[in-house]
């Protein structure tokens, strides 16, 4: 399948670079999918994917290109994401955290991008944007306490994107804030034991009176409202809208899961008879041929959905115009509503499969896991995404959370 959806700012010089990462993703599933009971069995993912990946040039796509990194854009980012969770969840999500989280130092000031880059270029970072800590004021910085998670990407990383709160500052715009933190300062606690999404390791950081120098903190509202710290305002990359993009980051490796879950339907239908029927071939039964026209076009809307607001993000940093609340609460409700409907997608196949999806030789029930799992990112919550989108169709803004 193939839906473009794309600005029309975007180079053909861009498009070419996409094309090449997104295949580079593409040769690389076979592997990654050979590892994923493994890598829900033992509740990481292997360091030969993480490699693997590395060595393509797929962990460093929002890393600014003067650490060496692609800088690519968030299209780029959602059509790796997607073929890497075809083949696994977990390995998807972090491909896409890891770069996600890239993408956050890339806002601070030029200092911090230095201290995690300059000398280490093939850092990688995990983070936890909630503001799960506390930092005071000390000579030179801050000193920060606290404990984050789910930490996606925290075994795999060697710094931190750290959300917390100032007390101090109430009622400023330093009152919540991100800081950076080395990985070798922070305590790593085994707490990631869910159904799905195994493989992510996403367990709790936890950091006690870490010294936080000054260049390394960013405000929250501040990124919220497109007031970045990185002087290099010539990298559209890093002008795109903050909660759009990290609400958007989330999505590629779920319709990656869904595109996986109609292929399997596809692919496994002609071979089974459809049991206490006369249909020795699913693939002959209306009801299978009705459920796949209906989970292979939920996920072409999930797609879709995050197709558009991939191009309105990538298309309004390109030309340095920084989105309003309404368009912002829209492209929320576009990332909840792909996750949505890649979900429905997965439901419908396993539905249509029959209780042989739930089989743990059967590799459905771990996307079927996964994606339930993580669908349900606080950030991509439906309902809450709706409640702003609606309200904004009616004027009434800011009322429901300030991460819009």
């Amino acid at each position: 399948m193939n839906i473009i959806m794309d600005g029309p700012r975007t180079t053909d010089a861009a498009r070419e670079l996409r094309a090449d990462l997104v295949e580079r993703a593409a040769a690389l599933r076979p592997v990654l999918a050979d590892n994923a009971e493994l890598t829900d069995r033992e509740r990481a993912v292997p360091a030969k994917n993480i490699d693997a990946l590395a060595d393509a040039g797929l962990l460093s796509l929002l890393q600014p290109a003067r650490y060496g990194g692609r800088q690519s854009d968030f299209r780029t980012l959602l059509e790796v994401g997607r073929e890497v969770g075809r083949a696994c969840g977990s390995t998807g999500w972090l491909t896409s955290l890891l770069n996600a989280n890239a993408w956050f130092v890339g806002l601070f000031p030029a200092q911090a991008q230095d201290d995690v880059w300059a000398h280490t270029p093939h850092a990688r970072v995990a983070g936890v944007v909630t503001p799960s800590g506390t930092a005071r004021v000390v000579e030179g910085g801050y000193r920060v306490s606290g404990r984050w998670a789910p930490a996606s990407g925290c075994a795999h990383a060697d710094w931190a994107v750290l959300g917390v709160t100032r007390p101090a500052a109430e009622g400023t715009s330093d009152a919540v804030g991100m800081v950076l933190a080395p990985m070798s300062e922070l305590t790593v606690e085994d707490t990631w034991f869910v159904a799905g999404m195994r493989g992510t390791a996403s367990n709790t950081l936890v950091g006690e009176d870490l010294f936080v120098p000054a260049h390394r903190f960013h405000s929250v509202p501040d990124a919220v409202e497109g007031r970045y710290a990185t002087p290099f305002t010539d990298e559209a990359l890093y002008r795109a809208p903050f909660v759009p993009v990290a609400a958007l980051v989330l999505t590629g490796p779920q319709l990656g899961l869904a595109a996986a879950a109609v292929d399997l339907l596809i692919e496994k239908a002609p071979q089974r008879g459809l049991t206490l029927t006369g249909y020795a071939s699913q693939a002959e039964a209306p009801t299978i041929q009705l459920a796949a026209a209906n989970a292979a076009s939920l996920a072409d809307s999930a797609l879709l959905h995050a197709y558009r607001a991939a191009a309105d993000i990538d298309e309004a940093a390109r030309a340095g115009v920084f989105l309003d609340y309404d368009a912002r609460a829209r492209m929320r409700m576009d990332a909840g509503m792909a996750a949505v409907h890649a979900r429905e997608a997965v439901r419908i196949v396993c539905s249509a499969q029959g209780a042989s999806s739930f089989g743990e030789s059967n590799p459905l029930q771990r996307i079927w896991r996964d994606i339930e799992t993580g669908s349900r990112h606080a950030v991509l919550n439906p309902d809450v995404a709706a409640e702003i989108y609606g309200k904004s169709l009616f004027g009434i803004r800011g009322t429901v959370s300030v991460m819009v």
